[in-house]
C-alpha cells in the first residue's frame, strides 16, 4: 500500500518551458556551461509547478530528454542514428518518428542518463515532504524505434538485448538513492492484442529482477501519446489477467481520455497492488473542472480503496503546453484533496 490514501502523482514528462523548445534548435549558441544551467532551470521550474500544484510525487519532468524514450538512443552504440524522419509533413502522426538501424552489438557504456538527471533532481528539489520519482522506458517499448539487423533478427531480438541495459540502469539508480521507479512499457499496453501477454510480462520481470524489493516499483500503461495521439487499440481487457503476473507495486492505467471505459478493471489490480488511475486527459485542452476530478475519484473508490489508488493524469505531460498542464495539476490535486476530506 502506498501510505497516503488518494495519492496524487504524474507518470514522467512534464512541458519543455517555451525558451527551452527554442533553446534546443539554437544549441550551437550556447556552451557547455550554458546547457549545464539552462537543463538545472529548466528542471528548476518543472519541479516549482509541479510543488505548487500540490503533488505528492514529482519527477525531473524529464526536461533533458526530447521525448519520453527517444533521447535515450543517443546512449546506445551500434545503431546509426536516423537524420530525418520518413515522413516530415502533414498530419502528425507515429509515422514521424525516427528509427534507427542496427549496425553492430548493442551496448551503453555510460548508462542511459537517468542516474545524472535523478541525482540533479535530488539537488534542485527545495522539498522534503514530496517522493522523488524516476522513470526509464523498457526494453520492449525501447526497441521500438530500432531497425533489427545482424545478429537481431526481430524486435524481440532486439528487446533481449536490451533487458541487460535497461536492468543495469535499474540497479543503478536504486544505488543513487531513488526509492521510487516507475519502468514504462506503453508498447506492451498498445500491442498486447497483438502479442503474447505472457511473453510480455516474462520480459518486463526479468528486466526489474534486481531491483524488486529495493524500491517502490511501478509500470504505465497507456495507449500511446505522441503529439497528443493514441497508437493502440485502446483496451484494457487483452492485457489481464496475464499482466497481474508483473512484479510490481503499483500498475498506472489511462482512463480520462477513455471516459472511464474498463473502470472495473482497477479493482482487479487492486486486488494484488496499488492501481494509479489516469483522471486528467493529456490529449485535451479541456481543463478538467475540480468538482469532476472529484466526481471521478469517487467512481474509483467504488472498485478499489483508498490507500489503495493513487491519482495522476492519463499519461505523461510533455505533449500538453505547458499553461494547460499547470492547471490540469492544480485542479486534480483540489479534486482529490476535497474527497480526502469525505473519506
Amino acid at each position: 500500500m502506498n501510505g497516503i490514501p488518494l495519492r496524487t502523482t504524474v507518470v514522467g514528462s512534464y512541458p519543455f518551458p517555451s525558451w527551452l523548445h527554442h533553446a534546443v534548435e539554437h544549441l550551437e549558441a550556447f556552451g557547455a556551461d550554458d546547457r549545464q544551467e539552462m537543463i538545472d532551470d529548466a528542471v528548476t521550474v518543472a519541479i516549482a509547478d509541479q510543488l505548487k500544484a500540490g503533488l505528492d510525487v514529482i519527477t525531473d519532468g524529464e526536461q533533458t530528454r526530447l521525448d519520453f524514450n527517444l533521447s535515450f538512443y543517443g546512449f546506445l552504440e551500434g545503431i546509426a542514428m536516423e537524420g530525418q524522419s520518413p515522413r516530415r509533413w502533414g498530419p502528425p502522426a507515429h509515422d514521424q518518428r525516427g528509427r534507427h538501424l542496427i549496425t553492430d552489438t548493442l551496448k551503453a557504456p555510460d548508462g542511459l542518463g537517468t542516474v545524472a538527471d535523478f541525482k540533479r533532481l535530488m539537488r534542485l528539489n527545495p522539498s522534503g515532504e514530496v517522493t522523488l520519482k524516476a522513470s526509464v522506458p523498457g526494453p520492449y517499448t525501447l526497441s521500438g524505434r530500432l531497425v533489427p539487423a545482424g545478429p537481431y533478427a526481430d524486435r524481440y531480438a532486439v528487446t533481449e538485448a536490451l533487458i541487460p541495459i535497461v536492468r543495469k540502469e535499474l540497479e543503478d539508480l536504486v544505488e543513487a538513492g531513488c526509492r521510487e521507479l516507475t519502468v514504462d512499457e506503453p508498447s506492451m499496453s498498445c500491442y498486447a492484442h497483438r502479442e503474447d501477454p505472457k511473453r510480455l510480462v516474462d520480459i518486463f520481470n526479468r528486466t526489474i529482477e534486481p531491483v524488486v524489493g529495493k524500491c517502490r516499483l511501478s509500470t504505465h500503461f497507456c495507449f500511446g501519446n505522441f503529439r497528443g495521439h493514441a497508437v493502440g487499440l485502446r483496451h484494457y481487457a487483452p492485457l489481464f489477467p496475464a499482466f497481474m503476473d508483473m512484479k510490481v507495486d503499483e500498475m498506472h492505467v489511462e482512463m480520462a481520455s477513455r471516459e472511464l471505459a474498463e473502470l472495473e478493471i482497477i479493482s482487479l489490480i487492486a486486488a494484488k497492488c496499488d492501481v494509479a488511475v489516469g483522471l486528467v486527459d493529456v490529449k485535451s485542452y479541456y481543463i478538467e473542472p475540480v468538482e469532476l476530478i472529484a466526481q471521478r475519484v469517487r467512481s474509483c473508490l467504488k472498485y478499489a480503496p483508498a490507500d489503495r489508488l493513487a491519482i495522476a493524469p492519463d499519461c505523461g505531460l510533455s505533449q500538453t503546453a505547458r499553461w494547460a498542464a499547470k492547471q490540469k495539476l492544480i485542479h486534480m490535486v483540489q479534486g482529490v484533496q476535497a474527497v480526502r476530506a469525505e473519506i
